[in-house]
């Protein structure tokens, strides 16, 4: 909303000279006021301006300054805002979020608070409640997201420049759960309406009913018990009221063999009385089950030979239960989160230059890809067990709330094409993290009181299943553009799906806020959390297009035949003869030539290369398993491995790189082709379109219109096909990285003057960094 009369350039005015003076006046003060009008800010419900400063430069380029911004940053109880001065030069499409502007970012998304005074040669980490003792010439916002922001202020005032920097970082460390504006924004906005879960558009009309089961009643247990067949387990609701366990849900399946009382009687022996939990059955009768350690040996035998029994009988064939202990295969909380604070570094350092040489290196000493592997590994071994062994198969970690999270998820994502669908994924989640008592208010560290507790488990686990995605494109309903996206929300304080460590914990701050701020008294005094997958209240519906893959391939398929519609269901020869996740030449889990691939791996030694082709070693019953299933076509509904030699794990580019520039390929990348499949599945279902509404089989019979909507308005592809009259054509706007990277959002070097670059434009040698600048 600009003043369109002044045009972003002062009034030109032709005047009497005697007069000039008067309207150079009259220019500049309009000008001024041009400015201020420009600096509008429009707030949330709950929301409120902290602290404000005129006159900021945010740095686009840190080596001429010639693309910065200018304009006023604003620190509110949600967000750290940049408004310019000037629009910047106009995005055709990018990813636009319904709550936070193209340079906004969450406070619950800073990581550090950095302030420079350049000619003090001094630099500070602001916290909560701290002092600063020099006038900041920057200010540096390092964000979860892997971004880089920096803010200038040359022309604004050393007093309100500290007092916004002091406010950024008091607002960025909470002292309590309350006071992030999730509770303010939501408890304003909404009512908990029991038993109805709606998607709420902007204007408050609803949409459709959300789809996606929170289990938080019995009835979504019960139709995930009938859905994988598992007759012989039972809802129970013992835990009601969180009597017995305050990490668990109100409701958990359990053996029906168990007895409530022997339930009980067993929550003693387990920390914080976490009676194991069921997870998924195979068809095979072979069940998943989740637990945490046993302290006392005596108790661990006693009372786990009676679950262990109630397992069996639950067993078609009363098959034996397999116990695998997670923390001696995998890697601890603190060693994940060292993996990942390296593997971050080696993303965002800036200058890139410096270590672009030794980037893979980097990369690679990490860890970070090594664990992923390990996860995906210890999952396909579980997974043989129930699916060749038909065993039921009870993983354990010491409380039950981390690895077993990831490890239970890749499971079920593997065996259970249900859960590679959009909808099946978040009740996935929803029932593997959210409900099964993951802390994400710890493990976000959104209050930033104990760093040691900090873990990004399930920006691993999003990244174990981008690594299935990319080798398996065909399989999975949704993008790693939704998985990204999955990830930011985390530090989108808004909804409860990320907010709290237990669905206890979060039924009781809600009830004390609603007592105490949100509702006024005589109303209901239960504040709605809505949770994540309510997209609408963060993305248009053109947005959520971009969550849809093209490539999937559903459990049917339309057809027209005699000019009706019906569909079918393709068999294995049809799914590996049209749409294979991997190449048809995949022997032993290895593409044509990668087996004479030399890679410097450490970890090599620690991890054997799985699915090996070597002849003179005696296979195991699990190798032989992995050979054969990788030899052979597979189903795309059907169950689903992970290739996992090293050099089949592979960076998520566009998570961890689309922030650097460097890294972004302009009109290249996946992106392109993402781009022309959209427009090939959106012509396609136009022409399915036609054919359904097709009368007959006479060609001369005009079919009659369609009666509902027209086509632009249900096409699920974001990038739509063109009319037989246009040529198509690469929009201009693509880049590798899209659709994350809008102009004015990245504060780092540009590509001119790094040795890639300088390579690329005419070096003939590949030399060092500081020989081939002499040269050049």
């Amino acid at each position: 909303h600009r003043l369109s009369i002044f045009d972003r350039q002062p009034f030109r005015l032709y005047i009497f000279p005697k007069y000039y003076y008067i309207f150079v006046i009259a220019n500049k003060l309009c000008k001024v006021f041009f400015f201020f009008y420009c600096m509008q800010h429009v707030l949330f419900p709950g929301e409120i301006v902290v602290n404000e400063v005129n006159f900021v430069r945010k740095c686009i380029n840190n080596e001429n300054g010639h693309d910065d911004l200018w304009g006023k940053l604003i620190c509110t109880n949600f967000k750290v805002s940049f408004i310019p001065q000037e629009d910047p030069p106009k995005q055709n499409a990018h990813l636009s979020h319904l709550l936070l502007a193209e340079h906004d970012v969450a406070l619950t998304c800073l990581d550090q608070v950095v302030t420079v005074n350049d000619a003090k040669g001094k630099k500070k980490v602001l916290g909560s409640n701290q002092k600063l003792k020099f006038n900041p010439t920057e200010l540096i916002l390092y964000c979860k997201d892997l971004r880089i922001i920096r803010f200038c202020f040359d022309e604004a005032g050393p007093e309100s420049a500290k007092k916004v920097c002091l406010a950024i970082a008091h607002y960025a460390h909470p002292a309590d759960l309350h006071l992030l504006f999730g509770f303010e924004y939501q408890g304003r906005r909404y009512h908990e309406r029991k038993g109805l879960n709606y998607i709420e558009d902007n204007t408050g009309g609803i949409l459709c009913i959300l789809i996606t089961p929170v289990y938080d009643c019995p009835s979504d247990w019960d139709r995930e018990i009938k859905r994988t067949g598992a007759t012989e387990w039972r809802v129970c609701s013992i835990n009601e009221r969180y009597n017995v366990s305050q990490s668990l849900p109100e409701y958990i399946v359990v053996p029906a063999s168990l007895a409530d009382q022997d339930l009980r009687q067993f929550a003693n022996c387990y920390s914080d009385n976490r009676i194991p939990l069921w997870c998924w059955n195979h068809p095979n009768g072979s069940a998943l089950v989740r637990m945490c350690n046993v302290a006392d040996p005596i108790a661990q035998k006693k009372f786990e030979q009676r679950i262990f029994n109630a397992i069996t009988k639950s067993h078609p064939t009363c098959s034996e239960v397999i116990k695998l202990d997670l923390e001696k295969s995998l890697p601890n909380i603190l060693d994940i989160q060292s993996a990942f604070c390296k593997f971050r570094q080696s993303c965002v350092i800036d200058p890139f230059e410096e270590s672009e040489e030794r980037w893979f290196s980097c990369i690679e000493n990490s860890r970070w890809l090594e664990y992923v592997r390990a996860f995906l590994k210890q999952s396909a071994e579980i997974v043989f067990l129930m699916e060749v062994k038909s065993v039921s198969v009870v993983i354990t970690e010491e409380e039950d709330r981390d690895l077993n999270c990831a490890v239970s998820s890749l499971v079920q994502l593997m065996l259970d094409p249900h859960y590679r669908s959009l909808s099946g994924f978040q009740s996935l989640v929803q029932k593997e993290w959210v409900m099964a008592g993951h802390r994400f208010l710890d493990r976000c560290n959104h209050l930033k009181r104990n760093d040691k507790e900090e873990c990004p488990l399930f920006l691993l686990f999003l990244d174990c299943v981008w690594q299935m995605i990319n080798q398996y494109p065909a399989a999975f309903e949704f993008t790693e553009t939704y998985l990204t996206v999955l990830s930011d929300s985390m530090w989108i304080p808004v909804h409860g799906t990320f907010l709290f460590n237990s669905c206890l914990q979060r039924t009781q701050h809600l009830t004390e806020f609603a007592k105490t701020k949100a509702i006024p008294p005589g109303e209901d005094q239960s504040v709605y959390f809505p949770p994540v997958w309510e997209w609408s209240q963060q993305f248009s519906a053109k947005e959520q297009t971009l969550f849809n893959n093209p490539m999937y391939v559903g459990k049917s398929v339309a057809r027209v035949q005699n000019g009706e519609v019906k569909t079918f269901k393709r068999t294995k020869k049809a799914y590996s003869a049209s749409v294979k996740g991997s190449p048809a030449s995949v022997v032993n889990g290895l593409r044509d030539g990668e087996g004479t691939l030399s890679r410097r791996v450490s970890f090599m030694s620690e991890l054997k290369p799985e699915f090996s082709s070597v002849k003179d070693v005696v296979e195991s019953p699990s190798e032989r398993f992995f050979r054969d299933w990788f030899s052979r076509p597979f189903d795309q509904q059907g169950l689903l491995l992970p290739l996992l030699l090293p050099s089949h794990i592979a960076v998520w580019k566009l998570f961890f790189l689309r922030w650097v520039p460097e890294a972004c390929i302009p009109k290249g990348g996946t992106v392109t082709a993402y781009h022309k499949l959209c427009q090939l599945v959106d012509e396609i279902e136009m022409l399915q379109c036609q054919l359904k509404h097709y009368k007959g089989p006479s060609p001369c019979i005009t079919p009659e219109p369609s009666p509902c909507k027209p086509h632009s308005v249900q096409r699920r592809m974001y990038f739509n096909a063109c009319s037989a009259d246009e040529s198509p054509s690469l929009p201009d706007f693509l880049t590798s990285s899209f659709p994350f990277t809008p102009v004015g959002n990245l504060c780092r070097r540009s590509t001119l003057g790094t040795p890639i670059t300088k390579f690329l434009n005419g070096a003939k040698i590949w030399l060092s960094t500081e020989t081939l600048n002499d040269t050049v």
